[in-house]
Order: C-alpha cells, then sequence, then structure tokens
C-alpha cells in the first residue's frame, strides 16, 4: 500500500468522525422492527440508527418509515438485548470510498474487508444511488469481448457495455460459468456481487471458481444468507457503486451479480417492513423500480468513462421464465442466457439452452459471414430438438428429409462445440464452428 493511499484513507476516515448526535429513544419492538421517539425531525429515509441496547452491542440499523413523530427503523440483526427506553443515535446514510487499491480483496455490503487483511477507504466517496449516465450521451455498444467459452464467443455474443440475464435453476451450472467468465472475459476489471449466498459458498467460489487469476484483477462483495436483508439488498448497491469508481476512471468493468432474485426478496423483506404491500405475487410495487435502477447503471459510459459489462443471474425454479423477477429482467436487459437442467443432467457444460437464449447484440455484433454461420447452427439445433422425440424413439426414417438428416449427423459436433472452452479470440471459434457445419455440407 503506498503512502498516498494510507494518508488518503486515513483523512477519508476522520472526515468522516461526527462529534455530536441527536439521541432517540426506543418505545416500541416488533421482532427487528423498532419504533423510535425523538429522532424524526432530522431523520431521512435510509439514515443510519445505533441502538445502545441493555445487554449486547450496539445494535444497527436503518430508518425505512416516518411516521409522524414516530421513526421506524429496521434492524441489521436480531434484536435480542435491547429494551424499552434505550437510546438511539442518527447518522446520515452510509456511503461507499471504493479504490483501486480494493482489487483482489473481498469486502461486505458496508465496505468492510472480510479477508482478514485491514482495508482503508478510498478518497472519493460515494453515494450508494447513482444516477446512471445521461442517456443522451452514453455511447453505443463496444466491440465484441472474447468470453473463454466457444457459444458466448459465437452464437450468444457479448460485447462491450452490454447486459445480459442469466437465467438458471440452482445446481445446474451457474456459478460456475460465471467464474469462467470472470477469469476469461475480457476487461480490465472484474466486480462481483454475491447476493445472499451460503456462507460456505464464498470460499468456494473466491478459491475454487473465480482461482488466483480471476482474483487478482476482481473486487468481491458477499453477503451471506443469515445476513439481514438491509445488508443482502445492499450488497447489490454496494457493487454497483465499486464497478462505478473504476468505470468513471476509464476502465472496462465486468459486474457480476448472483442473484438478483436474492436482491429482490431482501427489498421485499425490507419494503414490507416499511409499510409496502405484497402486490405482485408477493413483491412490493417498489419492487421493479429497483431492478431495472440497478440494472440501469450498468451498460455504456459516457465521454471518456469506461464501460461496465453486466451479467445479472436470476433463480427461476423449473424453468419458469415468466415468474416476476425474470419477466422484469427480460423487459430491461440486452439479451439472456438460458441454463437447462436436463441439458446440465447429460453432462454439458455450460447448460445453455441455445434456442430459448437470446443476444441482442446480435446482429451487429458480428459481420455477415458469422451470422449466416450462427444462423445455419440454430436452424440445424431447432430441427433436432423440434424432432427429437421421433428420433428418440427410432420412428424417423433416414433419407425421408434430408434437412433432418444433416441436423442428426451434426448434432454430436454441435454438442461437443457448444461445451468448449476456448481461448478469448472469438474468431477461432468461429472457424471451428464452420468447420463442423462443412464436414455435414452445409456452406455458408
Amino acid at each position: 500500500m503506498t503512502q498516498s493511499v494510507l494518508i488518503d484513507g486515513l483523512t477519508a476516515h476522520i472526515a468522516r468522525q461526527t462529534p455530536v448526535h441527536t439521541v432517540g429513544r426506543v418505545t416500541r419492538i416488533a421482532g427487528g422492527v423498532l419504533y423510535l421517539k425523538g429522532l424524526a425531525d432530522l431523520a431521512a429515509i435510509g439514515d443510519a440508527i445505533t441502538v445502545r441496547r441493555q445487554r449486547g452491542a450496539p445494535l444497527e440499523g436503518e430508518v425505512v418509515q416516518i411516521s409522524g413523530d414516530t421513526t421506524v427503523m429496521l434492524a441489521q440483526e436480531d434484536a435480542i438485548g435491547v429494551g424499552l427506553d434505550d437510546p438511539a443515535t442518527l447518522s446520515p446514510a452510509q456511503d461507499i470510498a471504493p479504490g483501486d487499491h480494493w482489487l483482489g480483496r473481498i469486502v461486505d455490503s458496508l465496505g468492510a474487508p472480510l479477508d482478514g487483511k485491514p482495508l482503508l477507504r478510498g478518497s472519493f466517496a460515494r453515494k450508494l444511488h447513482s444516477a446512471p449516465p445521461p442517456p443522451s450521451r452514453r455511447r453505443a455498444f463496444g466491440k465484441r469481448l472474447g468470453t473463454g467459452l466457444a457459444v458466448t464467443n459465437t452464437m450468444l455474443p457479448l460485447v462491450s457495455g452490454q447486459r445480459m440475464g442469466l437465467f438458471a435453476g440452482s445446481g445446474v451450472g451457474k456459478s460456475t460459468m460465471l467464474g469462467q467468465l470472470a477469469r476469461h472475459l475480457t476487461a480490465d476489471v472484474v466486480v462481483i456481487a454475491l447476493i445472499g449466498e451460503r456462507g460456505r459458498e464464498l470460499r468456494h467460489f473466491v478459491e475454487e471458481v473465480l482461482g488466483a487469476e480471476g482474483m487478482a484483477r476482481s473486487v468481491v462483495v458477499a453477503a451471506t444468507s443469515d445476513q439481514s436483508p438491509l445488508l443482502r439488498r445492499r450488497c447489490a448497491w454496494t457493487a454497483m457503486s465499486v464497478a462505478e469508481h473504476f468505470r468513471d476512471v476509464g476502465k472496462s468493468v465486468l459486474f457480476l451479480a448472483d442473484s438478483i432474485t436474492r436482491f429482490a426478496e431482501a427489498h421485499r423483506e425490507v419494503a414490507i417492513a416499511a409499510g409496502e404491500a405484497p402486490v405482485l405475487r408477493g413483491f412490493p410495487p417498489s419492487t421493479p423500480h429497483h431492478i431495472t435502477s440497478l440494472c440501469e447503471r450498468a451498460g455504456p459510459g459516457a465521454g471518456s468513462q469506461g464501460d461496465i459489462t453486466a451479467i445479472f443471474s436470476v433463480l427461476v425454479a423449473g424453468s419458469d421464465m415468466d415468474e416476476p423477477i425474470a419477466d422484469i429482467l427480460r423487459g430491461v436487459l440486452d439479451g439472456h442466457v438460458v441454463m437447462d437442467r436436463k441439458i446440465a443432467e447429460r453432462g454439458r457444460f455450460p447448460a445453455i439452452d441455445v434456442l430459448r437464449s437470446v443476444s441482442r447484440s446480435l446482429p451487429d455484433a458480428a459481420n455477415a459471414r458469422e451470422n449466416t454461420l450462427i444462423a445455419q447452427a440454430r436452424r440445424m439445433l431447432s430441427l433436432y430438438d423440434s424432432n427429437a422425440t421421433m428420433i428418440g424413439a427410432g420412428l424417423y426414417a433416414h433419407g425421408s428429409n434430408p434437412d433432418i438428416d444433416k441436423a442428426i449427423q451434426i448434432q454430436p459436433d454441435l454438442e461437443e462445440f457448444l461445451s468448449l472452452i476456448e481461448p478469448d479470440d472469438p474468431q477461432r471459434s468461429f472457424s471451428q464452428l464452420e468447420l463442423i457445419l462443412r464436414r455435414a455440407g452445409i456452406t455458408p
């Protein structure tokens, strides 16, 4: 750590200290929701509150509702040990101050280190809720990026500044695919938000999935499943603020969020505690806005800014693409990748259902020859898929349809191609795809 980083961090820490605090009192306790008097005149939604409970360490929380002279606080942990008339102090909403020295580190939703080493704040504080670049000044999509996977190098390309959804059930290889992209996708910096993950999976993801190579250029922001919904929801905002720091200094950033479903579930808990009604199949009315505003902060930058290429994962039970969170994301993103359990069960990684997936960077992300190759490969996959039952039952007679014959011939090669882990150069992947098509007598 350089001397300038040390001085800037200490200066920022000292500047945040507040010598005088307004004190209120707890008047009612209902689970993790506390009602306080004496703070309403100064409190604002999102402000931090610290309760000095009778027994135990101070309890941290956040203002979620103000009604008359009552301030409603949602606690970050169980309110065990809190009693009536306990004192509570008010602080401004907490911010985040990332810096370049955060690379290679694991932090929590508040920016505190989780890897056992000290971590200073950066010299510039950022709000958790920043506005995206002005729409009229944002650049168009950038160049096509190498991903390290043949399928996303060709048939589902990613370009700089694109925002993609990754839709998958549990246990189909979603985290493994995110780790593959974090290691190999062309980017200067990778920011990963692990929202509501199981505690044991954090270390597994960092050491086994991401690895030393991926971690060297990454910042991991984590909030485990046992933490308060305030911290789980904040995890996504903190990670996006870190990504915006690197974007604003001209870096190409890859943002991975796992998962937006858990972000929405955390928001539901907070919103219901604040008095919202669960009207959208169990989710409050503010859910779409919170999801879309988070997604809009990613994408191409403006002026000298870099780009944030983002992948937002969504947990879909039983491949239900019409559940509320999946439906909201499909409408705001620049494409979606669907992972299928049946494909995973037959041993193909990544278990991507190409026919149900789409990249809205096409056709511009590929030239005329490459678009022809993609169209031909998709046609062969579709022909085989629509006749799979008949083929599997032995009811199809070879020679009945020349196109179906070609689809059957090429299917093993396409299956192998879709599971290839490729170098970052998409041109090589397209050359291999063309070779597979030519062997089956299909010429571009």
